[in-house]
């Protein structure tokens, strides 16, 4: 008796991917008519018989990928949330997005109750806390998983790890700062504890290290706020630092704001850098210098690795990290 043929069959014979006939068989709209035509073609060629029963119990042939945010009101997070989201859906998959708020308990609730419905795989920018939760659930799950720009969990044999070179970020930084005339050089923002501001600040040290310059940090949360409150303790307290390499942009548009409120002249009294090069860096002023992480492209591209996961079984590499570059505006070259 000859195999009966299958989902994957139907997606050999007619040159497409699975989740495209995953979608031809759910009547998707996404689905373009001349495509779905070859599919239907394909499928009464092979004699495809569709088992809805059975596919309701599969979720990789959901067409479905769940997305996990940490934090959606940061714009660095959202920008990689759409480029992710637009990615998956040019080539046919639907997506759940989620936000954790940094709890991680929301984010093991929602990736539990993504793999009850039947995603396809999941891509998550994790919070920090409770590590080892999630893969342990993912592996019970047994779907393609990644985590981005933060490794919370060491086993990325079973959630490969894709980021960008923040520690090389750090040192374009702060080695712009020394050449643009910086010699008292902060790191301001990031919670100390957190991989992520060691990381970023982990460039930082090591100019501060070659150059004999002694480094000073000042930690907290990567907020405007938080931002604002260090410019105008610096303005008091601290007179003598010239510069800052701030952990995120969020943290140096404050610094803008708390250095206006001051009085203070950013570019020629002060010189400052944020991280990230989120959109609005470009807009204020004075236009603030940034490490561009051009995270549109890195969420397309972690995207794009996924897809070529479920699609082919190319299993994306354990670790992966994506170029930056220093964008240098008038907060650090003068207005």
């Amino acid at each position: 008796m000859s195999k009966r043929p299958t989902i994957i069959d139907v997606a050999q014979h007619a040159g497409v991917s699975k989740s495209t006939v995953s979608l031809v068989l759910q009547n998707s709209p996404l689905v373009k008519q001349a495509t779905r035509e070859a599919v239907e073609k394909s499928m009464a060629a092979l004699n495809y018989v569709y088992n809805r029963s059975a596919a309701n119990l599969r979720g990789a042939d959901a067409g479905l990928i769940g997305l996990v945010i940490n934090d959606l009101r940061n714009p660095f997070f959202t920008e990689f949330a759409t480029s992710a989201q637009m990615t998956f859906a040019s080539r046919g998959f639907a997506t759940v997005v989620a936000n954790t708020d940094e709890d991680p308990d929301i984010q093991s609730q929602v990736i539990a109750s993504m793999i009850e419905h039947g995603v396809s795989a999941l891509v998550v920018s994790p919070a920090y806390g409770d590590e080892g939760a999630i893969s342990g659930i993912i592996k019970r799950a047994g779907i393609p998983a990644m985590q981005v720009c933060r490794m919370i969990d060491d086993c990325t044999d079973i959630f490969p790890f894709a980021s960008l070179d923040y520690a090389t970020g750090g040192r374009l930084a702060a080695r712009h700062l020394v050449d643009v005339g910086a010699r008292r050089i902060a790191f301001v923002g990031g919670l100390e504890e957190r991989p992520v501001t060691r990381e970023r600040m982990s460039g930082y040290l090591e100019v501060m290290a070659e150059l004999g310059i002694e480094p000073v940090t000042f930690h907290g949360r990567s907020t405007r706020a938080f931002g604002r409150d260090m410019a105008m303790t610096l303005v008091s307290e601290h007179p003598e630092i010239d510069a800052a390499m701030a952990f995120n942009d969020l943290v140096a548009l404050g610094m803008l704001s708390g250095f206006a409120q001051c009085g203070v002249n950013v570019g020629s009294d002060f010189r400052l850098v944020g991280f990230d090069d989120i959109e609005e860096c470009a807009l204020v002023y004075p236009q603030l210098s940034s490490v561009r992480c051009d995270v549109a492209s890195f969420g397309r591209r972690s995207a794009t690795t996924m897809l070529e996961w479920l699609e082919s079984g190319k299993r994306p590499p354990e670790k992966e990290f994506a170029g930056v570059e220093l964008v240098a505006r008038q907060s650090s070259l003068g207005v």
